[in-house]
Order: structure tokens, then sequence, then C-alpha cells
């Protein structure tokens, strides 16, 4: 899509979500599966880097949040049912939102068999791996080599760069609404291991680790034991995990007496070290898999 071509889809999506009726319905739905191939392609994203750092495309988001409005409701054979969709499950959604037409072949795509669902309005990158079960959910971004191990969540609108693993069972949040906020963005050559949970528009920089089980959101507190100081987010900006980082699980004891003699600990991610060759070499095994 060229830039013209963007800009045209801007204006008609935002000229859509600015009429208080649907006058045609046909000709919404025609501009929605537009919008939705694009997002597909790669030709816009829900969310964008820019000189201040990542921020939300407000209009793409708009259009996602059409696709739901104009869509109806209907039940959706599942793998292997019948033609008249009696047999096996059924599910119901918006019959806007199919299922991602993926030609693994030719977009060098591997979706392993075994119940994983990529929804329609995802990028996909090259070389991409998705392992069963797993969930890549519309306006998501997966870059190129990446791979979404068995049941890994990419919420909607989240931005995952090239070369990243998302381990078992590892989260990352979705946000539709508000159109301006960010969504959660992990940056090329990260890890995040199995259990982990990102969410409300936390950034986790470039070649950063997280260790398993560690779960970071817009109020956790994130302690640096190298540079000796915190990261959190503030109102201008959701919190940041530095490139390189290495986080871990932590605790730290809670305030006032009472806590004290109980021996009360809360939760506390602690920044460890920062990427060196041994644990590049930990995250090298992941490239025979892809």
């Amino acid at each position: 899509m060229t830039t013209t071509d963007s800009a045209d889809l801007e204006t008609r999506i935002l000229a859509l979500a600015a009429s208080p009726e649907v006058k045609d319905e046909a000709a919404a739905r025609a501009l929605l599966a537009d919008f939705l191939c694009a997002l597909e392609r790669g030709d816009i994203r829900a969310a964008r880097p820019t000189d201040r750092g990542w921020e939300a495309v407000h209009w793409v988001k708009t259009g996602i949040l059409q696709t739901f409005r104009v869509g109806k409701t209907a039940p959706f054979p599942s793998e292997g049912s019948g033609e008249d969709g009696t047999s096996g499950f059924r599910f119901f959604d918006r019959d806007t939102l199919p299922l991602r037409e993926t030609r693994g072949v030719e977009e060098q795509v591997r979706i392993v068999p075994g119940g994983s669902s990529v929804r329609a309005g995802a990028h996909l990158g090259a070389n991409v791996v998705i392992m069963p079960p797993a969930y890549v959910n519309i306006g998501a971004w997966v870059g190129e080599g990446s791979m979404v191990d068995s049941h890994a969540l990419v919420g909607s609108c989240a931005q995952v760069g090239r070369g990243v693993h998302l381990s078992a069972g590892a989260q990352l949040g979705g946000v539709l609404e508000p159109v301006g906020l960010r969504p959660v963005v992990v940056e090329d050559e990260a890890m995040i291991g199995a259990n982990c949970g990102v969410f409300e528009g936390v950034l986790v920089g470039r070649r950063a680790v997280l260790a398993p089980g560690v779960n970071l959101t817009a109020a956790t507190v994130l302690h640096d034991l190298v540079n000796e100081t915190v990261h959190r987010s503030s109102r201008d900006a959701p919190l940041s995990v530095p490139d390189g980082a290495v986080v871990v699980p932590g605790s730290r004891p809670a305030a006032g007496d009472w806590a004290r003699g109980k021996g009360l600990q809360l939760y506390a991610p602690v920044i460890v070290k920062y990427r060196d060759e041994r644990t590049d070499a930990a995250t090298a095994l992941e490239e025979v898999l892809r």
C-alpha cells in the first residue's frame, strides 16, 4: 500500500467512525476487509516507533473498533465440522472478524497443528513459528523470525519485534480503548520467559530477558541492582525495561511494623544484570526451533 492509499484508508475509516449510523453496510464491510488486509500485510499497524518512543496509531485502533460495530455475531464452524456446521465445536464472533487466512508456504509462516488461532488483522512476519495452542489477536504485530510458544497470548494490538521468543504461557496484554492508549511492545531479540505477563502498555526493550514468572504492569516498580536505580511508569510514559536488561522475580519487605512482624514481602522484579555472551548463548538455542 502506498502512502496515498494509507491516507485514503485513514480518511474513510475516520468518516465511518464519525457517522452515527452505518448507511451503506456493504461499502462499510468492503472498507473493513481492505483495512484488515492492510494490517495483515504490515502496511499499517496499531502502534509505531517515533523519536519520542512508541505511540498508538489512533485511526488504526479506531478502525479495529469499527469491525466490531459493523459486524454481526454469527456462528463459526470449527475445523473438522460438517458442511452444515452441526458437528464438532462451534464458535460465535463478529462475522467481520474471521480467522486470518494464512498462506503458510507463501508467507513462510509455520502454525503447528494443535489448536492455535490467529485472528484476522494480525501481522505475521516471515519465519514466524506458532506452537499450539496459542492465540494472536487482531491488530497484533509479530515480527520476522519470532516464536509464539504453547499457551502464549499476543493480545490485541500488541507489538512484537524480530527474533523474539515468547515462551510457554507468556501473556502480552491487549488494548483497544481508549484509542490513544499505547499497547504492549516487545522489541527485537527479547526473550519472554515461561508464564511471564506483560500488560498495560509496558515496553520491553531490545534484547531484554524476562526470567520465568516475571509480571510487569503500569504499576510495577522495577529495581535495577546494576545501576542502583528504579524504573517506573509516569503520566506520560509506561514502564520501560531497558535494552539488554535481565529481569528476575524478586521481593522486598512490606512497610509497617505489623508487616515486618509478620515477615511479609511484596513482589518486586529486579534487573540483576545486562545481557552478555552467556545469556546470548542460552537464547541462541531458540534458533534451532525456528
